[in-house]
């Protein structure tokens, strides 16, 4: 297994709480993630441009495990990387034969795992993506909930290039974009600019590179403001309503907007207003 290194740095009394981690290759290489937690946001940020930070299977479970972790005082991830390539996909290295079909199967499972995580989990995923987004890397930037991205950012599904077709790649693409920009992205693996991803609906907004990381604490701060127990509701039927039909759809989520106003956070939030103050949340399912 990989080795964890847990980096402590010191704290000012103003940073409530502040935890590095790397995760490290096997053998003391360089570390592929970059792990800092403050104040309820953890800053994901995949480190190893050499690789064009890869989805290696050591990444995928790293990466994975990063976005899991449990701490109760989580609000937000921002999920980020070193370098000009957000991610170039999977290591295409681990996909030869020599490797065997099992090996193969681990990769896909766990790709599977974490895409299906980050959707999964209350907490809201922000892809912060200044470059290259391709294959696999793509994949995950359009199944992350938020993407903030620069305007050299570009993305594309170009696997058919190599004889691999991004048939996983294109499960969330095809979710995030219509029809017509999909198939010519996975037909053709031709680039999109972050200007056409913004416009097919792939990317949350886009902004000059020097505006990125003020940008990306601008929607941090928009939802960290908020109740955790309301955002995490709201997340929750906000994936599961894409795949109702209308009728049912408005069927439950008449359900839950009653559940929600009579939240413990649900009443505060409609007194605050009232009363022109702000609310003060008990981030609880009360």
């Amino acid at each position: 297994m990989l080795g964890l290194r847990y980096v402590l740095r010191p704290f000012s009394p103003v940073i409530a709480r502040q935890k590095q981690r790397c995760y490290s290759q096997s053998g003391g290489g360089q570390p592929l993630l970059q792990v800092l937690e403050e104040n309820g946001v953890r800053h994901i940020t995949l480190s190893n441009p050499k690789t064009r930070n890869a989805l290696s299977l050591q990444m995928l479970e790293e990466l994975h495990s990063a976005v899991l972790e449990d701490t109760p005082s989580l609000r937000c991830i921002v999920l980020g990387a070193q370098g000009k390539v957000f991610s170039a996909g999977h290591n295409l290295k681990e996909l030869t034969s020599k490797e065997g079909r099992n090996y193969h199967q681990q990769v896909f499972e766990k790709c599977t795992k974490l895409m299906l995580d980050l959707q999964n989990i209350s907490t809201p995923v922000i892809a912060k993506v200044n470059g290259i987004a391709a294959a696999a890397g793509c994949q995950l930037v359009a199944s992350c909930d938020i993407v903030i991205a620069t305007d050299k950012s570009s993305f594309s599904t170009p696997g058919g290039s190599v004889g691999i077709f991004c048939s996983t790649p294109g499960i969330p693409l095809v979710r995030c974009v219509p029809r017509k920009v999909s198939a010519h992205m996975l037909l053709t693996g031709l680039p999109i600019t972050a200007e056409e991803a913004l416009r097919a609906g792939l990317v949350s907004k886009i902004v000059p590179e020097e505006e990125l990381d003020s940008e990306v604490q601008k929607t941090v701060d928009a939802i960290t403001h908020k109740s955790k127990a309301v955002i995490a509701l709201g997340k929750k039927f906000m994936y599961k309503q894409m795949e109702m039909g209308i009728k049912e759809a408005y069927g439950e989520g008449a359900c839950i907007m009653v559940d929600n106003i009579n939240m413990k956070d649900g009443q505060e939030g409609i007194s605050s207003f009232v009363e022109k103050r702000k609310p003060v949340w008990s981030h609880t399912n009360e």
